[in-house]
């Protein structure tokens, strides 16, 4: 078997196995890339929208996973859901698990296309027509080239895969593998396991199962004790890609861990009842469509899985619960690194941040314009400014363009509000002109028409609602500029009579000035945080870029 290896023809047949997989590989991250563009909008719309428990979420999370060929997709949305609040962690876990479900979907797509209708040579012209798409379309269209592309690209992988795989015909037969006993079914879950931790892809472990099955070097049941290996070696970079990430992405990970290791030990124990019963009732299947047999044993272990672990849903998030508690860290517990690489999913992440963040500052503003001294004002916004920077230096690794649309103008928004909020802080952090605003009844008076509109922000805030009124909160800056103005006058006359010296007429006026900032900033921090936190564009904005046709521009802060 050695002198066969050094062969010519068979160093060839081994650079094209590995050259079909690398293709396999290319076009499913191409597929995924292009999908993910095109329906990343709507993919989370339909998360959003048609999860109300475990089991509607496993469903649309099936669903999505099949639609977009990426179940880290489906996952990265989801965590970002649960961490903005849209979701709770049981109807999260929900599609979590079906997103395993959805992943089959890729496999029937191979065995069908790639190895019974044999797409190699005619997705040649695919993949030119997507690319020439993708070079010369914009916008959406750009994106469903690329899509097009790495469709073509996973067939053409596959057929010189197959090709490959011919010519170990009579060289590695199922005879080369451990046979069918508990242990040497063991030994090839083991190898599943270690092949998709080393190509970081369990769908090209199935597609190299499919192949080697469709080339008579496996047996079915031999290809489907690797399969299970590979679908439980997916827990492995599920764990790692939880590292440094947030709370809800931990609790994500171990779940997608816990629920493949348990569906991978029954689908073990169900693998020779299932195979025996249909040498028994559908022989003619085993022998004619072996790979249909694969994909579809493959799809109803984690089906059964995925039916079995649902009605435990409650208690498995639980236990997760326990298992990675969320620390009471001021502010940023939702500030999760691992969605920076998904702008949308981020976004909504840190909507919740900046929530907090206003409610909280909002908070500080009413301690300051009631009627008693506010203690403890410097060690709260001490705590803001802290929260403020580590937001600031999150908000900056998240990387979205024009392109985009309405997550861009998102992404702006949201640079907005912590600016705002920097400066409100800068405000809360002025303890003379607050002094000031006390000391002199006419300001005092202009000043309480403040706090009723920031107290129904800041209570919106407290009480989870997605947005706040932004109105309210302009037509107060609006009427503190006019009274700002009338007290202006006021003051210089006041002066100007011997009633105050000059240096008391500069702090009130001082004192103004800040009030209308404290106003014109709130308004500002409400009418961002309510774009921020909003999934879709308004009923006019432009499809693409998400601007309403008469947009306004950042009004100037106030003298």
């Amino acid at each position: 078997m050695s002198a066969s290896l050094g062969d010519p023809n068979m160093i060839g047949s081994v650079l094209l196995c590995l050259g079909g997989l690398g293709l396999f590989l290319l076009g499913m991250v191409v597929l995924t890339e292009g999908l993910r563009a095109l329906t990343g909008r709507a993919l989370r719309r339909v998360l959003s929208r048609f999860t109300r428990s475990p089991r509607s979420g496993a469903m649309t999370g099936a669903l999505t996973t099949a639609v977009v060929q990426s179940s880290s997709a489906t996952t990265v949305a989801t965590v970002g859901f649960v961490g903005a609040g849209l979701l709770t962690f049981p109807q999260g876990l929900g599609i979590v698990l079906g997103a395993n479900v959805g992943t089959t979907v890729t496999g029937w797509l191979v065995a069908l296309l790639g190895f019974k209708l044999e797409l190699g040579t005619a997705a040649l012209p695919i993949v030119v027509v997507g690319i020439l798409i993708r070079l010369f379309a914009r916008g959406r269209a750009s994106s469903a080239g690329f899509a097009v592309a790495g469709f073509g690209l996973i067939f053409v992988g596959i057929s010189l895969l197959q090709q490959g795989m011919g010519g170990f015909v009579g060289i590695i037969t199922p005879d080369s593998f451990p046979g069918n006993t508990w242990s040497g079914r063991l030994l090839l879950v083991v190898f599943g396991i270690a092949f998709t931790i080393l190509t970081q892809s369990s769908s090209a472990g199935v597609a190299m199962a499919l192949a080697a099955v469709n080339a008579s070097a496996m047996t079915v049941q031999q290809a489907a004790a690797a399969v299970i290996g590979m679908d439980i070696g997916t827990t492995v970079t599920a764990v790692l890609a939880t590292v440094g990430g947030s709370v809800h992405a931990r609790r994500t990970g171990y779940a997608h861990a816990m629920y493949n290791v348990f569906a991978g030990i029954g689908a073990f124990f169900i693998l020779v009842p299932f195979m025996r019963g249909l040498e028994r009732f559908a022989p003619q299947v085993l022998a004619s469509d072996p790979e249909l047999v694969l994909v579809g044993f493959h799809t109803f272990f984690n089906v059964i899985g995925v039916s079995i672990a649902l009605p435990f849903a409650p208690k498995l998030a639980g236990l997760l619960t326990r298992i990675a508690p969320l620390k009471l860290g001021p502010f940023v517990q939702s500030l999760d690194r691992s969605l920076l690489d998904a702008p949308a999913a981020a976004l909504d992440a840190l909507g919740t941040t900046l929530a907090d963040l206003t409610a909280a500052t909002f908070e500080l503003v009413l301690r300051l314009l009631g009627p008693t001294a506010a203690g403890g004002v410097e060690l709260h916004v001490a705590q803001t400014r802290q929260a403020l920077g580590e937001t600031r230096e999150y908000v900056e690794k998240i990387r979205s363009s024009p392109e985009e649309g309405w997550t861009y103008r998102r992404h702006l928004s949201a640079m907005h509000v912590i600016d705002h909020l920097d400066r409100l802080a800068d405000r809360c952090d002025e303890a003379e002109r607050w002094a000031t605003v006390k000391e002199d009844p006419q300001l005092a008076v202009i000043t309480k028409e403040l706090a009723p509109p920031v107290d129904g922000a800041r209570e919106a805030l407290v009480h989870g609602k997605r947005t706040i009124d932004e109105e309210s909160l302009e037509a107060t800056w609006q009427l503190l500029q006019d009274r700002g103005r009338e007290y202006r006058e006021s003051v210089l006359e006041r002066v100007a009579v011997g009633h105050i010296d000059a240096v008391e007429g500069i702090e009130r006026l001082d004192a103004v000035r800040g009030a209308r900032r404290v106003a014109y900033h709130a308004w500002r921090i409400a009418y961002h945080l309510n774009r921020c936190r909003t999934h879709s564009p308004p009923a006019d904005a432009d499809e693409d870029s998400g601007v309403p046709p008469h947009s306004e521009a950042e009004p100037p802060e106030p003298g």
